[in-house]
């Protein structure tokens, strides 16, 4: 390709990566505040300004494990280019918007997992896979929210048990203020494991055009914008997909949310300490469950959650068919 011709390119799928990163802030937002939310310790206004302010500074808090797995895990970096990135991109915008139209909680990571596999596929059959990846990624979309709903269970009966003398209000006035750090500590998470990804894809962009030097890395200049994208997104809001995650599947007390929020934070602290790309939505949503089935099987709005699950299992297949299509397309437009 010819550097007159790269450059422009190169900065415009980097603006087109900022954009996810911003659709997958506004998109993931419920994932932050949906708890906080639903259960009135924070309005909407106050809770987003909260969860974008802990999305941003995860930066300071986290090592780029996941960007790493992103880049070069997913596919083989040699077979990353810009058409590659460019339908990895495509399909991962495109689901995100058709499920966020739909009010769908459904994976922006997994979105973008199917778009990277979908193009890389699209381009070099499925040799080009990184399969450990693959497969550890794979299995997360089934391990994330089990973890998230056992711990989240786990913590409402430990918490129950401690508070059993406790009278309602007493019970209702402490997990009033822990859930400010909860839901502090879930945006942690969330930034962390999620604005990692766009880095990743930013970064193998570069490599794969030589800028980066012979190692793969995350510029710092990258990740700050990532984690400033991801933010400005949150403060957008998701508003659909608040009401789905914080008052369609069960009903939610302040303690209820605390442990909710605290399950799946730990969930993702862990995933991002291991490099592994989960779905923050996959993980608070098993732990809402989780609070939900603790309490009372019955509580739980089941045929709403299966509802969740469908869009889970379509999103990498359908994001892979965009981003082998839009691969194709781009072979003709540079």
């Amino acid at each position: 390709m010819d550097s007159s011709v790269a450059l422009p390119i190169i900065v415009a799928l980097v603006v087109v990566a900022l954009a996810f990163d911003f659709l997958n802030g506004m998109h993931d937002a419920a994932n932050s505040i949906a708890t906080v939310v639903s259960t009135r310790v924070l309005s909407p206004k106050y809770a987003v300004i909260w969860a974008a302010f802990f999305n941003t500074i995860a930066i300071l808090f986290f090592a780029p494990n996941v960007a790493k797995t992103i880049g070069t895990g997913i596919v083989e970096a040699s077979v990353m280019d810009t058409h590659v990135v460019f339908g990895a991109l495509a399909g991962a915008i495109a689901w995100n918007i058709i499920t966020w139209l739909g009010g769908i909680p459904s994976s922006s990571s997994h979105a973008l997992i199917g778009g990277i596999a979908g193009a890389g596929m699209a381009k070099a059959g499925t040799s080009s896979l990184v399969s450990a990846g693959f497969i550890k990624t794979g299995s997360a979309i089934i391990a994330s929210p089990l973890v998230g709903l056992s711990l989240a269970m786990l913590l409402t009966l430990v918490v129950s048990w401690i508070c059993r003398r406790a009278t309602p209000y007493l019970v209702d006035r402490h997990f009033r203020r822990l859930q400010f750090v909860s839901a502090a500590l879930y945006s942690l998470g969330h930034g962390g494991n999620d604005a990692q990804k766009t880095m990743g894809i930013i970064a193998v962009l570069l490599f794969s055009q030589g800028l980066l030097g012979p190692q793969f890395h995350v510029p710092l200049w990258v990740a700050i914008v990532c984690q400033l994208a991801m933010g400005l997104g949150t403060l957008m809001g998701g508003w659909r997909i608040v009401k789905t995650m914080g008052s369609k599947i069960t009903d939610l007390k302040p303690v209820q949310g605390f442990c909710a929020e605290t399950g799946g934070a730990i969930t993702l602290f862990g995933a991002t300490w291991l490099g592994i790309p989960v779905s923050t939505t996959h993980t608070i949503t098993g732990a809402i469950v989780g609070v939900g089935a603790a309490r009372k099987l019955s509580s739980v709005r089941w045929n709403v959650a299966g509802n969740i699950v469908v869009a889970w299992v379509i999103t990498i297949p359908a994001s892979a068919s965009i981003g082998a299509a839009c691969w194709w397309l781009s072979t003709f437009i540079w």
